[in-house]
């Protein structure tokens, strides 16, 4: 899913299965969110950072019930979730909407907890993942 200005950017790979090209970062948002049984943060940027709380936005709006995680390699939120506790304990977010986002540092328990949530049986061995 890339927005027809970052095509040539951002290198639309040439060998992927499907792609989908649209025309703005809105319409793209969407897109993936109407596609998507499920979401995942890998480690990003900004951009990233933004998607993943719309989306939890968007959740705890009740606009969609699709679970939503994130895989911390290396530590790289660590710092974004000592952030999101203290906006919790400053009475900024409730307990109950910081456990939208379901959170891993290993990639096949987090992926095995995410299909699950989205109403689907995980395979049996994600470690071939």
């Amino acid at each position: 899913m890339i927005p027809e200005a970052l095509v040539d950017r951002e290198m639309a790979h040439p060998g992927c299965t499907e792609l989908h090209v649209v025309q703005t970062m809105h319409e793209r948002k969407h897109k993936m969110a109407e596609i998507s049984d499920a979401f995942l943060a890998l480690p990003g940027g900004i951009g990233t950072l933004e998607e993943l709380f719309e989306v939890w936005t968007w959740r705890q709006l009740g606009y969609h019930q699709k679970p939503i995680g994130i895989l911390n390699v290396r530590r790289h939120y660590d710092a974004l979730y000592t952030f999101l506790e203290r906006v919790e304990s400053n009475g900024f977010m409730s307990a109950q909407q910081s456990s939208l986002v379901i959170r891993g540092e290993i990639a096949p328990p987090l992926l095995s907890k995410l299909i699950q949530a989205a109403g689907f049986s995980p395979p049996p061995d994600l470690t071939a993942i």
